[in-house]
């Protein structure tokens, strides 16, 4: 078996090479550019560990991963778009450098690309996995939508947030263990107990991602500092600081969204932290984690097999950036 860091490592061997032709270079030199900056790349080597899980690696689950890659870049390349963000793990957007019909461009060729990595896979396991792998990528879609739908409207329920989020970023990394699991040959019942463990896990991602995002060292992080903030998202710590604040900060949250002043995140990060957003949400992500955890439990492996997941778990829960 392999450590969580290791198969991190074995992947970007793996993946760090040309995904395509040279030509036209206009098209292909930008998609190169921004699977060159990197990442944590944490989805494919869940597809790694989901194998890994139930048995030896197989050479599917690598063709797997460089899918799930490239499918996760194409969402970045075009929410960058969408949130008119400049940075990307601290480097220019695609749209910014190359303009934004060559990034519509990029992210529509990395999703083609993708495919052409599921077609590898041995026909065996083929059919379940394009069926999930499509099914996510809609629902990913859909979550991306509800995530602008948001931005519009005065007010969002915490319900209504988890539900955006597990369609914008949960389902991706469970359906990347679920998908692994298969070509490891995994039960029906143990990929049910995965899929959860990978849900419960996403959305305690995103409660940990929204408080960087605030809170976090931007120069670390790799983002512009409240970006969160400066596009009005109905993350969870603005959802719950408008559901504790008293009716003045109320006001004043409602005023500052409809702002663009340069002292519009200081605003906002000043009324988050006398509402205790932030402990809060360090205790709605532990509750995530505790009930991931069940269900990880519940799958019927041997225990030693589980310890790369539960390292990829902590790793995820505790990283500042």
């Amino acid at each position: 078996m392999y450590s969580f860091q290791e198969l991190s490592e074995k992947f970007n061997k793996e993946f760090d090479h040309p995904h395509f032709p040279e030509s036209p270079n206009t098209l292909y030199a930008p998609g190169e550019y921004f699977l060159n900056i990197g990442g944590k790349r944490i989805r494919p080597v869940m597809c790694l560990l989901g194998n890994e899980l139930f048995s030896d690696i197989h050479t599917d689950a690598y063709q797997l991963a460089n899918a799930v890659e490239l499918f996760h870049n194409f969402t970045l390349v075009h929410d960058d778009m969408m949130d008119a963000a400049s940075l990307r793990r601290g480097k220019t957007t695609v749209h910014i450098k190359y303009g934004d019909n060559t990034a519509l461009l990029v992210g529509d060729v990395m999703m083609i690309r993708a495919y052409e990595y599921i077609q590898k896979i041995q026909p065996t396991h083929l059919s379940k996995i394009l069926q999930i792998f499509n099914s996510t990528a809609k629902e990913v879609c859909e979550g991306q939508q509800l995530d602008m739908d948001f931005e519009k409207m005065e007010k969002v329920s915490l319900d209504a947030y988890i539900e955006m989020i597990t369609l914008k970023t949960s389902v991706l990394l469970a359906a990347s263990l679920v998908m692994g699991a298969i070509i490891g040959g995994a039960s029906e019942n143990n990929c049910k107990q995965l899929y959860e463990f990978g849900k419960k896990i996403g959305i305690a991602y995103q409660i940990q991602d929204d408080y960087l995002d605030a809170f976090g060292d931007a120069a670390l992080f790799g983002k512009e500092p409240g970006g969160d903030i400066k596009q009005n998202k109905k993350t969870f710590l603005l959802i719950h600081a408008l559901e504790v604040a008293n009716e003045q900060q109320k006001v004043d949250l409602y005023e500052l969204m409809k702002s663009e002043t340069p002292d519009k995140v200081e605003k906002v990060l000043a009324i988050f932290k006398a509402c205790k957003v932030d402990a809060w949400a360090e205790e709605l992500k532990a509750k995530y984690m505790n009930e991931a955890f069940a269900h990880l439990e519940n799958i019927a492996v041997v225990e030693k097999r589980k310890q790369p997941i539960i390292d990829l778990a902590h790793y995820l829960m505790n990283r500042t950036k």
